[in-house]
């Protein structure tokens, strides 16, 4: 499959490049895609949530009332989760959330989530470019350039560019990553994908280990 390189500008500049049929054109696994998906959200949580339960209450642990006679439940202590103020019963605990996926697996769920954009025609590949200063002004001009400024974009950088990164670092719907950073998530929850010519050499390289 071939794409047209285009400048920052949005013009074409008359050259093509070829994406790699073993990366951008294999039968997508919507399976690996899920699991790779639900690692990658499942890493997000913390795992910090704590509730604490009736033996960490503070307060008296003294009889409250008398076993009989009351006509009411019997109580031993004001910390009974029945109470107000009580401790919780089965309350959340601090845990891991980690989930181990192999890496063949995971390979094969970012070529999936890059067929799918290949597939789709959602794959902008620019040649190399960088900024002077790091301005958002020079980023949203170069999404007006390339007329994906109303949508989620995920620029894919040959190498970490400081400057590009901080311009886009303000714009809701714009992310910028260098190819080690490239993940399933968020090549399936851009719109557009933006390659850099230098990045597609590395992302073949990257998946084909």
């Amino acid at each position: 499959m071939k794409v047209s390189v285009l400048s920052s500008n949005g013009e074409d500049t008359g050259r093509k490049v070829e994406l790699s049929k073993d990366i951008f054109g294999i039968e997508p696994n919507d399976h690996a895609i899920y699991l790779d998906v639900k690692q990658y959200l499942a890493h997000q949580r913390q795992g910090t949530h704590k509730s604490k339960e009736r033996a960490e209450i503070t307060g008296s642990t003294r009889k409250i009332k008398k076993q009989k006679g009351t006509g009411t439940a019997r109580a031993g202590s004001i910390k009974s989760p029945v109470f107000r103020g009580g401790g919780r019963v089965f309350g959340p605990r601090p845990r891991n959330y980690t989930i181990k996926l192999n890496k063949k697996l995971k390979d094969v769920a970012r070529k999936s989530a890059l067929s799918y954009k290949a597939n789709d025609k959602e794959i902008s590949v620019l040649e190399d470019f960088s900024f002077d200063a790091p301005k958002t002004k020079s980023y949203t001009g170069l999404l007006t350039n390339l007329s994906v400024s109303d949508k989620k974009t995920l620029l894919v950088l040959s190498q970490d560019d400081k400057n590009v990164v901080l311009s886009s670092r303000n714009l809701k719907n714009a992310s910028v990553t260098t190819v080690d950073g490239i993940n399933t998530y968020d090549l399936l929850k851009a719109d557009r994908l933006l390659l850099c010519e230098g990045a597609i050499e590395k992302i073949v390289n990257l998946l084909s280990k």
